[in-house]
Formats: structure tokens, C-alpha cells, sequence
């Protein structure tokens, strides 16, 4: 599948917190969560180098629709729920068009 749409968020969590952050979003692979999705092509969680606090989310979706409507289902709404309470700050969100890349792992 090709990823014709893409999300990236950076997260900031609250002093100490990156563990459990991390820990957290990694859920949303599990069976019946958005990452686990048959229109989720890239998932990747990633720390900063220089603060363990810091996480990078990137995802890639076959479409913005497609991304949307799975991120309105009870599973995406009860990781987003419980993220929101181990940041120490708003997400920094931005959409982009995947052009070209690799993903594997």
C-alpha cells in the first residue's frame, strides 16, 4: 500500500514522563488500535536525541480520509484521552503528502 497521506506529531511530556509516553502510543499497534490498521502504512515512534521527554509520532495513511475516520473510533479516542494527561504542553501537529521513503523494520 502506499501512504498518500501523512502525520507527524511532536510530544512534549511532563518531567520523567517520556517512559511512560512511549510506552503509551506504543499500544496503538496493538490489534484493534489505529496503528494496526490495514490503512496505517508507517507508524513510528521516536525520542529525542537530547531529551527523553520529547517524542515523535509519524504516520503515514492511505488517505487523510482514512486517517480521520480511524482516529474517530473508540480505540484512537481512549490512547488520545490518555496522552493528553502526561504532557506537559499541546502536541505539535502537522500534515504533509508523502513523495517518496522507506519504512522498515
Amino acid at each position: 500500500m502506499i501512504a498518500n497521506y501523512g502525520f507527524n506529531a511532536t510530544l512534549t511530556a511532563a518531567p520523567g514522563m517520556g517512559d511512560r509516553l512511549v510506552d503509551l502510543l506504543s499500544t496503538g499497534l496493538d490489534e484493534g488500535s489505529p496503528g494496526a490498521s490495514e490503512h496505517c502504512v508507517v507508524y513510528l515512534v521516536s525520542r529525542s536525541a537530547s531529551d527523553p521527554d520529547v517524542v515523535h509520532v509519524t504516520e503515514g495513511w492511505t488517505s487523510e480520509e482514512d486517517h480521520h475516520r480511524t482516529f474517530a473510533g473508540e480505540a484512537a479516542q481512549a490512547i488520545v484521552a490518555r496522552i493528553g494527561g502526561l504532557l506537559a504542553k499541546e502536541p505539535e501537529n502537522t500534515d504533509y503528502v508523502p513523495v517518496c521513503g522507506k519504512a522498515a523494520f
